[in-house]
């Protein structure tokens, strides 16, 4: 183990520095070690700290850090342990991108801006996106896309300045101009976990909240957090969890204060900035509500705790706690004084706190399972409710009549009142807005069918059950932005290029994921019988893997895994390619997703740069790249790296987005169309530059096949082979047939070698010399081609003969099935 000292005469100051360093490391990972100064290296530097303990000696206040270097690609050390390299990931989208496809988690509304007199809607979605609406009386229109989050996006929130604050399950939250065409203007990264809530002060524009699992809430300066601040030199700050991240940069919030359920307050020094902001630890456990009254002076806040915590928001000090939900607390409102709360929790119940008194005044069994979302109306005498059981009620504080206004098929996640309607967002891909009388709610009532709310949580479900549940007021909405159906469910067929998947609406489709489009929609079809239905007996190696949790397919490349299949030109019908060409997938995907990043970086550094294969920072990639112990080149037409082949053009109408990290900054999302060619090594993980820039893949495992060749018996002839053969995975039988031919024809082998053709006669270091056939499919000895080649010769395994187009790999796994080696044998076709 090479161990990282790290010395400081005071403990709480080492503490202060390097608390953020050591979370998140397990208990189990980190070494207690207690040294006198006089046995400490000479030379002492500044890591990653695995470890913190005090020496014991009384007149000793040494502080000291031991750290285990990781192995790595790049790592010269006796480590064996490689080192875990960025991802890139790459999100197929819809052919309409104007619309969400998936469920929509939030919802914010903006009335008339002067500048065109549209009232805005803003949703955040499960597809990481967030979308600006311009809003009329009868339609929506999709004005703007935010992309830049990598997972869902939990919440949004309008604040002064033009500003949108949006917070996601990717532990981040970004700032945005609101009214441009959807550039983040700023990364703020403080949460440890999914932050899933956010408040904000309608009179105090300058403050927002956010809350998340980690147990953590923050409350922002947005003006200082959003503030120019120069880039750090400071090391420490690079890496520091109290980053600020734009560009690429890693920035100081300049203005934080953090809340938790006791009063202890620590301070961080950010040294480049000279700041001290205000830090206490974090909830006791998830947060999933947050509330702020007009003014920015007072929070509220709910999670898993089942209770409503209460806090100073100038000075971040707890103020009071309230007991009386038994279950999670799921949503939380606060009048404009902010002396009275409604929170709304997984025990199906609403509660009314009267936060002057301490207590709760009033207590509202309206639903039948969990309480997800509250809106009330402006003078808080109405609260409209929807949840878990898919249903949206209004309830008059006051007499406690409730009203069911409408039911659907999906639970209504957030509630966003907008004059007389109210719109609805709910784990389905579209939003509705239903009629509300948001000015008059009395109205609703005077159409009858309310009912007064219980107060004990069973009331409601007793009465759902004995039959008694409310009609609704609405059977439909008055309008609907329409979603795209999101996946649910796909399958990665045998051909590693195509995915089978099916959407909400039941449609089950073809993708061709190195092109990223819908090659066939099957339409409404048994998913499983379809499946059955595509299966191919082929076997190529797992080089990318697939999710849906963004609605969509999203196509993950893992380094060096990720280059270990290939294929034949003539098996991806590529045109003025030798049909023996090895194409190795992921290189060809990157090349196709990177193309337009490629033009204009081209354009921006000049033909000088495209042709030398540099780019700005090559050195640091060529010095990673001589780190490993061997780096292959692919040395096929490497004068027409540029060209994309047809099997690995993106769509340019429905651009993927590519999720992935370079060396700084933090991850990111762009549509590849989007790229202007700035990113370097910074933005991208190296191995992908290397890959599309330098024509480099990283050392592959298995890609030769070990197998015996043997006569059947019986057999009339032999030929003579020298033991194990080896042989590319996607060598074809019909090369294994070529071979025998040659070698019942030849009297010595070719001295010539293709390294692209099949395997030859001669042995040398137990593998074939690859020099029996051509580029062009013809023999040296004058043979056909194999296709117009009726072969005299039929290769068996398993007593089965083999057909000519199946690979190797293919027989190892579907004929031999074996874990030794692979056995061929042979024999004559009898009448040829």
């Amino acid at each position: 183990m090479e161990l990282t000292w790290f010395i400081c005469m005071d403990e709480n100051a080492l503490e202060q520095i390097t608390k953020n360093r050591v979370k998140g490391i397990p208990q189990r990972n980190r070494k207690r070690t207690a040294v006198s100064p006089s046995s400490l290296p000479l030379s002492l530097s500044l890591s990653v700290p695995l470890s913190l303990s005090l020496c014991p000696k009384k007149n000793w206040n040494l502080v000291v850090i031991a750290m285990h270097r990781v192995g790595s690609a790049g790592n010269t050390s006796n480590s064996t342990r490689p080192r875990k390299e960025k991802r890139l990931t790459y999100v197929l989208n819809d052919a309409d991108n104007t619309k969400h496809c998936a469920g929509v988690n939030c919802l914010a509304v903006l009335k008339s801006p002067a500048t065109d007199g549209y009232d805005y809607l803003f949703t955040g979605s499960r597809d990481g996106t967030l979308k600006r609406w311009a809003l009329t009386e009868d339609t929506a229109t999709c004005s703007a896309t935010f992309e830049s989050h990598i997972d869902w996006v939990n919440d949004a929130v309008l604040v002064g300045n033009k500003t949108l604050i949006s917070c996601s399950s990717d532990t981040t939250l970004k700032a945005w101009n609101y009214l441009s065409d959807g550039a983040c203007v700023r990364t703020l990264r403080q949460h440890s976990d999914y932050v899933t809530c956010l408040a904000a002060a309608e009179k105090n524009s300058n403050i927002v909240a956010s809350g998340g699992l980690g147990g953590e809430v923050f409350i922002w300066d947005v003006e200082a957090a959003l503030a120019p601040v120069s880039k750090s030199t400071d090391p420490m700050d690079e890496d520091c969890s109290n980053g600020i991240s734009s560009s690429g940069n890693s920035l100081s919030i300049t203005s934080l204060r953090t809340i938790s359920s006791s009063n202890s307050i620590s301070l961080h020094t950010t040294q480049s900035q000279g700041y001290v902001p205000i830090a206490a630890k974090g909830h006791k456990e998830s947060v999933y509500a947050l509330a702020m009254n007009d003014n920015g002076t007072l929070l509220v806040s709910g999670g898993t705790e089942k209770v409503v915590r209460i806090w100073d928001a100038r000075s971040g000090t707890k103020t009071m706690k309230l007991r009386g939900h038994t279950d999670n607390i799921r949503a939380l409102l606060l009048d404009s004084t902010g002396r009275l709360c409604l929170s709304g929790s997984s025990d199906s119940m609403i509660r009314l706190w009267d936060l002057g008194q301490q207590r709760c005044i009033h207590s509202y069994a309206v639903h039948t399972d969990s309480v997800w979302a509250l809106a009330s109306t402006p003078t808080f005498s109405h609260v409209y409710s929807g949840g878990r059981d898919f249903s949206l009620y209004l309830t008059d504080l006051a007499t406690r009549e409730s009203i069911l206004l409408c039911t659907k098929e999906h639970p209504i996640l957030q509630l966003a009142l907008h004059d007389d309607s109210i719109w609805a967002a709910t784990t389905d891909a579209s939003v509705h807005r239903w009629p509300a009388e948001g000015r008059t709610p009395q109205k609703v009532f005077q159409r009858g069918g309310s009912f007064l709310a219980g107060n004990l949580s069973f009331s409601r479900a007793r009465a759902s059950l004995e039959g008694s549940t409310p009609v609704p007021v609405h059977k439909e909405p008055s309008f609907t932005i329409p979603g795209t159906p999101g996946i649910v469910k796909h399958e990665i067929l045998n051909n590693r290029r195509h995915v089978l998947t099916k959407d909400t609406a039941g449609s089950v489709k073809l993708w061709e994921i190195t092109r990223g489009v819908v090659i066939e929609n099957y339409g409404q079809v048994s998913f499983e019988e379809k499946k059955e239905e595509l299966f191919e007996k082929v076997s190529i190696p797992a080089w990318f893997t697939v999710d849906s949790r963004l609605g969509s397919l999203s196509v993950h490349l893992d380094t060096p895994q990720c280059f270990s299949a290939e294929m034949y030109s003539t098996d991806l019908n590529i045109v003025g390619k030798p049909e023996d060409d090895k194409i190795n997938l992921a290189r060809e995907t990157l090349k196709g997703l990177l193309a337009h990043w490629l033009a204009k970086r081209r354009q921006r550094l000049g033909s000088h740069a495209s042709a030398n294969g540099e780019i700005s920072a090559g050195k640091d990639i060529a010095a990673r790249s001589l780190t490993h112990s061997r780096i292959d080149i692919d040395a096929n037409n490497t004068e027409n790296d540029s060209v994309i082949y047809p099997p690995f053009e993106f769509s340019k109408v429905a651009p993927p987005s590519i999720i992935t990290e370079g060396s700084q900054g933090g991850p990111w999302r762009k549509k590849i169309t989007d790229l202007d060619g700035t990113e370097d090594e910074k933005d991208f993980p190296w191995w992908c530059l290397d890959c599309v820039l330098n024509n480099r893949l990283p050392p592959r495992e298995n890609t030769k096949c070990s197998f015996y060749l043997h006569p059947c018996e019986g057999s009339s002839f032999q030929i003579h082979t020298q033991g194990k053969l080896s042989a590319p995975r996607i060598l074809r039988i019909q090369k294994v047939v070529t071979y025998v031919i040659e070698k019942m024809v030849l009297d010595k082998p070719l001295d010539s070698v293709n390294p692209d053709g099949a395997f030859g006669p001669a042995v040398r270091g137990g593998q074939f010399q690859q020099s029996t056939v051509g580029g062009d499919g013809h023999s040296h000895s004058g043979l056909k081609p194999w296709q117009k080649l009726k072969p005299s010769i039929e290769i068996l395994c398993n007593n089965q003969v083999l057909p000519l187009d199946m690979s190797l790999a293919t027989v190892r796994a579907y004929i031999w099935k074996k874990p030794e080696d692979l056995v061929l044998n042979y024999r004559a076709v009898q009448g040829r």
